[in-house]
């Protein structure tokens, strides 16, 4: 962002400078004379400076590479322990991804880890978790609605169930919910059947909007798992399913819901590990043209978010074998944020934050990332953090 500007301003200054020249040159009795009737000009508006945009800018100019490809990481450590989160925090990752065992006895305990854990008042950690209620539900005390309710009910209920669920969240320290299912199916056999909003992408699309807008302005909203799992049979936790669709199949259904989340404001996309081998026979999550479709197409200006990393490496694939190697394709691909839900051993998957960070801090310098790429991925996750503290 920087650069943007800073670009700017020789050439208004050049402006400046020929303007001045002009004047002086000219003869005293050269001036124009104004009518008595003729209205003055009026004085240009200051152009409004955007101070969520000059914070990141200004944090952005104290951060060295390390620190912006630490930025770009969302880490889970098990327990209620608050201490292994602080430590993550205090490396310079971005966020905190809750899972059900990091979850105590009742919101008042919760909301006391997730304190316990900021370290940045000016751009808090992003705190997040899988809360779409029924059969991913992190919270036992979550009583709204769920998607195998809220897919034979008005929009207006799928709005009123995230909001609640919003609220609930919010009161415990959580900012981002990853509860957003924007994927499609009528396929009972299907393993996400039970947490797709709409079987068809048009019922779907309109109740995704809702439960983004039930959450607006309380907690950032997700929408998963693009560019739709619904399409691709098997389960990315353990392969990497394939849909059989050509991208003009894919605009005409699959792409709806998500269209309509982001037209609605969502904050976030996660990226699936799965192939639509006639636009591009890489995971979503690793392909450039994915997400040169989810930024241009679609208009997504927000942080794409990949879904956990490390499911890449359970599939026992050998492409996939290389965390370091995963986290560099991931960012080269455009995902700002890269998320892993480690064990409490986290080496024993190959992975510690000072190697991930190697990876990407490597992957700069060699120019298979590029430097504006680097930092417009900082940018877009810091300015997230700014806003959500205010």
């Amino acid at each position: 962002m920087r650069t943007k500007r800073t670009a700017i301003l020789p050439l208004a200054i050049a402006g400046i400078l020929l303007s001045a020249t002009a004047c002086a040159g000219a003869a005293p009795d050269a001036a124009p004379t104004r009518s008595a009737h003729e209205t003055p000009s009026p004085t240009p508006s200051p152009t409004p400076i955007d101070p969520v945009a000059a914070w990141v800018d200004e944090r952005m100019s104290q951060l060295s590479i390390e620190q912006k490809a630490a930025a770009l990481l969302m880490l889970h450590a098990p327990g209620t322990d608050p201490a292994p989160l602080r430590a993550f925090a205090e490396s310079g990752v971005s966020g905190l991804i809750l899972m059900g065992d990091n979850v105590p006895g009742g919101p008042a305990e919760l909301a006391a880890l997730t304190a316990a854990v900021q370290v940045d008042t000016e751009a808090p950690l992003l705190i997040g978790i899988d809360e779409e209620g029924g059969e991913v539900q992190r919270l036992p005390w979550d009583g709204a609605a769920a998607a195998d309710t809220l897919r034979a009910e008005a929009p207006a209920a799928s709005q009123a169930a995230f909001a609640a669920r919003a609220d609930m969240l919010a009161a415990s320290g959580v900012s981002v919910n990853f509860g957003i299912v924007a994927d499609v199916t009528a396929d009972p056999e299907s393993f996400i059947f039970g947490r797709v909003l709409g079987t068809d992408p048009a019922a779907a699309a309109e109740r995704v909007a809702g439960a983004v807008t039930g959450e607006r302005g309380i907690v950032a909203s997700t929408l998963k798992h693009y560019p739709g799992h619904g399409a691709a049979p098997g389960d990315s936790h353990s392969s990497v399913p394939s849909a059989p669709l050509g991208l003009d199949e894919w605009r005409a259904g699959p792409a709806l819901p998500f269209r309509s989340g982001i037209d609605a404001g969502a904050e976030l996309v996660m990226t699936g590990h799965l192939s639509y081998p006639a636009v591009d026979p890489a995971p979503a999550s690793l392909s450039p043209e994915w997400h040169r479709i989810l930024r241009e197409e679609l208009g997504f200006d927000g942080v794409v978010v990949t879904d956990d990393m490390l499911m890449l490496q359970h599939n026992g694939l050998a492409e996939y074998a290389d965390p370091g190697e995963n986290a560099v394709r991931a960012v080269a691909a455009g995902a700002d944020l890269l998320l892993y839900v480690l064990p409490a051993d986290p080496s024993t998957m190959g992975i510690s934050v000072e190697g991930l960070v190697g990876s990407i801090v490597t992957a700069v310098q060699s120019g298979r990332i590029s430097e504006a790429q680097l930092d417009a991925a900082a940018v877009r996750v810091l300015t997230l953090r700014r806003e959500l503290a205010n």
